[in-house]
């Protein structure tokens, strides 16, 4: 008898120690858009995004300050609805994709603001430069059961200036600003207890 509790006791704890140390849940390539946008001969705005995202986050609902992300970008996938530009922005004159083909992104600390939403502050790498930025983030939402999987969801956006990581370092400003807005909507997936 005594060993039974022993053993109850143990998978009670073990399963809290699991819990506490947040839930691991994979970015849904399919259902998640990084989207940006910048003035174009500061007359209009030029949008486009990436389509291929990948990366992982833990989530810690217990204590969201606790959560960490990592994700990566394929440059490759830029699409702005105009090939000759895209095929521009994949060469060396901006984002040189032959040789530096993904930008990621690694979370080093999470806030919460009185809104409730989050500030996650992280390493953003692109070209080889690495500079600290902070997105604004609202969620995650909470988990809703879907076929085998859980999902979840966030948004995000920050803003960075181009030329802090020599994309397009040669081009005038006043033909293409140098403020990036970056607008994030993504998926988390995780797997359902068996």
């Amino acid at each position: 008898m005594r060993r039974r509790i022993f053993s109850l006791l143990a998978v009670v704890l073990f399963a809290t120690a699991a819990f506490a140390q947040g839930s691991e849940w994979q970015i849904d390539p399919g259902h998640t858009t990084v989207g940006f946008s910048v003035r174009h001969m500061g007359i209009s705005n030029v949008h486009g995004r990436f389509g291929k995202v990948s990366g992982s986050a833990t989530v810690d609902d217990s204590d969201l300050t606790k959560s960490t992300v990592n994700a990566s970008i394929d440059i490759a996938s830029i699409d702005t609805g105009n090939q000759n530009r895209d095929n521009d922005l994949r060469s060396p004159n901006y984002f040189d994709a032959a040789q530096f083909p993904t930008m990621t992104f690694k979370s080093k600390s999470v806030t919460k603001n009185g809104d409730g939403k989050l500030k996650v502050v992280g390493d953003l790498t692109i070209k080889g430069v690495t500079k600290e930025v902070t997105l604004d983030v609202d969620g995650p939402s909470a988990p809703v059961k879907m076929g085998p999987n859980q999902r979840r969801g966030l948004s995000a956006s920050t803003s960075i200036n181009r030329k802090d990581f020599g994309v397009g370092a040669k081009t005038p400003s006043a033909v293409v600003g140098e403020e990036i807005k970056i607008q994030i909507d993504a998926e988390l997936t995780q797997k359902a207890a068996q």
